[in-house]
């Protein structure tokens, strides 16, 4: 009722069945805005750390991240990226709506980001359609590294549902995954706007921070060249 977001293409989001919803991540209230804009649920895994409190905070956070479709990562099956698979599969095996974030972080820049192809992998086992998501606006109102940002109403794009059933039974082929993310990312990046750039968002915000802190002490910003004539001659 205060942002009243904005919506654009909800009509390719079917009314029943699974489907993943791949949307960019500009903000940490991307999966807050998505969802309002639909009829249907739409789950994200969370850390199991979330559901798992004591007292009445833990209780309070448990119901909050519940109540807004959030799910405990199932780590019964080894690490975290397994892990969210696994509890993926489960929110698509029950027909639902099941939303991923392929940079696997924020963008600090505003920039899109190469996909993780954990999304493909996901798209091929289960063989549900992946739509995908556009947020905008959601950095405005909460900003990377800030809990409250400009009041603005955000927009939601929704993308026609793509199929990748003609590479079925390819799933451990790490190129086909390649392929089928890279597709996905193209197709965001058509429905955002952003600027999209192939390295790993994380990379990127690390290379970020480290040159900022370089700039901070003084020092150089940019890594030396060792095939520079001017430092071989130095």
């Amino acid at each position: 009722m205060v942002f009243r977001p904005r919506t654009e293409g909800a009509e390719h989001v079917p009314e029943e069945g699974p489907a993943i919803l791949a949307s960019n991540h500009l903000s940490y209230a991307d999966w807050l805005f998505m969802p309002l804009t639909l009829t249907r649920r739409v789950t994200f895994v969370a850390k199991a750390e979330y559901f798992n409190g004591k007292g009445l905070k833990g209780w309070l956070q448990k119901s909050f991240f519940s109540g807004a479709g959030q799910v405990p990562i199932d780590r019964s099956s080894g690490g975290a990226a397994e892990g969210a698979l696994l509890s993926a599969k489960k929110v698509l095996g029950r027909g639902e709506l099941f939303g991923i974030y392929p940079e696997g972080t924020r963008s600090h820049d505003g920039k899109l980001y190469r996909g993780k192809t954990g999304v493909a992998r996901l798209a091929l086992e289960t063989k549900v359609p992946v739509i995908p998501v556009a947020v905008l606006g959601t950095d405005v109102v909460a900003p990377p590294g800030k809990k409250f940002g400009a009041f603005t109403r955000p927009l939601v794009r929704f993308g026609k549902p793509l199929d990748f059933s003609r590479y079925e039974g390819m799933e451990n082929d790490r190129y086909v995954l390649r392929s089928i993310t890279d597709e996905i990312m193209y197709e965001i990046m058509q429905l955002s706007g952003q600027e999209y750039v192939d390295i790993y968002a994380a990379k990127a915000k690390a290379r970020a921070k480290d040159k900022e802190a370089a700039k901070r002490s003084g020092g150089d910003t940019e890594p030396k060249n060792p095939q520079d004539p001017a430092l071989k001659a130095s």
